[in-house]
């Protein structure tokens, strides 16, 4: 059995976060001392572990409750639209990150950044032994299979709005 503090300890959280977790029905322990402590089991233990992950994941209190206690947990969707929401705050970072490089114009720093972009990708693919036309060629099979993604990977490597279109629209022609 572990007491608030060795609980606390074990996962790295304050006794205060471990006593709102009981108030909120989120992990309660398992049993109490003759003196009225709280004792918490092994079993409180690998809960208190999940929590933490999932909180690490960045879901709520209360989606990880509902996901720990209810029969139809909601886990998978809570995840997927976490997910969806740092893929969201990724793209606006990455935008971010495009406009202030634009406003410096000090192509050093984009090493600092360290983010894949056009630049490295086509030295990437150059040393890979791909020609222009092997690049036209991969574009052209990317945008036809999956649009979509194409879409996402040009925004992925910082390639300006305008660019992306361009790109797409030659891509599609026959």
């Amino acid at each position: 059995m572990y007491t608030v503090g060795q609980l606390g300890r074990r996962f790295g959280l304050s006794r205060t976060a471990l006593l709102y977790y009981d108030r909120l029905g989120l992990l309660s322990p398992s049993s109490r001392s003759r003196a009225g402590y709280r004792q918490y089991s092994e079993r409180d233990a690998r809960r208190l572990q999940q929590i933490c992950q999932f909180r690490e994941a960045g879901l709520r209190l209360s989606e990880i409750k509902k996901a720990l206690d209810g029969p139809d947990s909601g886990l998978a969707q809570a995840l997927e639209s976490r997910l969806e929401e740092l893929n969201t705050d990724i793209r606006r970072l990455r935008e971010q990150q495009r406009l202030i490089l634009g406003l410096l114009k000090k192509p050093s720093l984009i090493k600092r950044v360290g983010v894949m972009n056009k630049e490295r990708w086509v030295r990437l693919l150059e040393a890979a032994g791909f020609s222009e036309e092997d690049m036209d060629r991969w574009h052209i099979d990317f945008e036809r299979t999956a649009p979509e993604s194409h879409q996402e990977f040009l925004e992925f490597l910082c390639i300006p709005v305008e660019e992306i279109r361009a790109i797409r629209e030659w891509s599609r022609q026959p």
